[in-house]
Formats: structure tokens, sequence, C-alpha cells
């Protein structure tokens, strides 16, 4: 497979993996959502430059879920969001390789309405996963670095939120 040519599309994913970077170093559940809102945004336009479009549709996807979730963390809206991402998926995907990012959002989605703290980075871990793959896939250098440092950057911030857990927790 051939290196991506490095144009506006790249430059624009680029900014993505800074924001991403912000966004997954927050400590607090609030202010790492607010940012996953702008990165999506970025993210989102980044997918459309490159004509990926199941991640075009995830990405737009997470930014709506993901402010939803700044307000509410009901199951329901959660369940709403996994529906909606892999009807839509489904119905765009030209081939199975293009699910991969709505599975990425599918995980993120119960993630963000159902879970905190270390769980809910757990599951932004396995998601992770599953946009690394779509990035690579899809030939953005950007949001590829960007995942690969994130997967660190958020098991980081899982150590560091077990370790401040037990130093909180007496003997």
């Amino acid at each position: 497979m051939p290196l991506p040519q490095f144009d506006l599309a790249q430059a624009v994913g680029f900014i993505g993996f800074a924001l991403g970077i912000l966004c997954f170093y927050q400590r607090d559940d609030r202010k790492l959502k607010r940012v996953m809102v702008v990165m999506g945004l970025n993210n989102a336009i980044h997918y459309a430059m490159l004509g990926a479009t199941t991640a075009l549709l995830s990405a737009l996807l997470s930014v709506v879920r993901t402010y939803l979730a700044l307000h509410t963390s009901s199951r329901w809206v959660a369940a709403v969001f996994i529906v909606l991402g892999l009807t839509s998926g489904g119905l765009l995907a030209e081939h199975w390789v293009d699910m991969i990012p709505v599975l990425g959002t599918c995980i993120g989605a119960y993630a963000v309405f159902c879970l905190q703290g270390i769980p809910m980075r757990i599951a932004f871990f396995a998601g992770a996963l599953c946009w690394l793959a779509n990035n690579i896939i899809v030939g953005s250098i950007g949001l590829t670095l960007l995942e690969i440092v994130l997967i660190s950057v958020n098991l980081s911030t899982i150590w560091r939120l077990h370790r401040a857990k037990q130093i909180a927790q007496p003997a």
C-alpha cells in the first residue's frame, strides 16, 4: 500500500492529532467530553476530505452523542446511538472494513452514556483500537498517529486514576 500524500486533508488530520492528545489527557470526565466534541467535528471534516463515508458518519454521530452525554447518562440514549450507528453504517458500508469505525463509535456510545472514570476509559481504549485500524485503512497519517498516542495517553491516565484511587483508600 503506497504512503498517503501530505495535503490539506492530512493537515486537518494533524489538527485532530493535537486535539486528541488534549482530550485524553483530561482527568475530569466533563472536560474530556467537551474536547471530544471539538475533536469529533475536526475529524468529520478530515474524513470527508479523505472520502471515508462511514468514518465521516461515525465521527458526526460521535459529536452529537458526546454533546448529549454532557447532559444525560441514559442507557436508552446509548442504545439509540448504537442502533443508529449500526443501521446507518450497515446501509453505507461497501465492505466489511467500513464497519470498523462504526464499531468504535458504538463502543464510544456505550462508554460516554453508561460508564465513568476508569471503566469509561477502558471502553475508549477498545474503541481506539477500532479507530486505529480504520485510520490505517483510509490512509490518515495524523489520526493513525493520534490513535497510537491516545492509546498510550489513555492507558497512562487509567493508571494515574487507579493510583489516585489506591492512595485515597486507607489500607
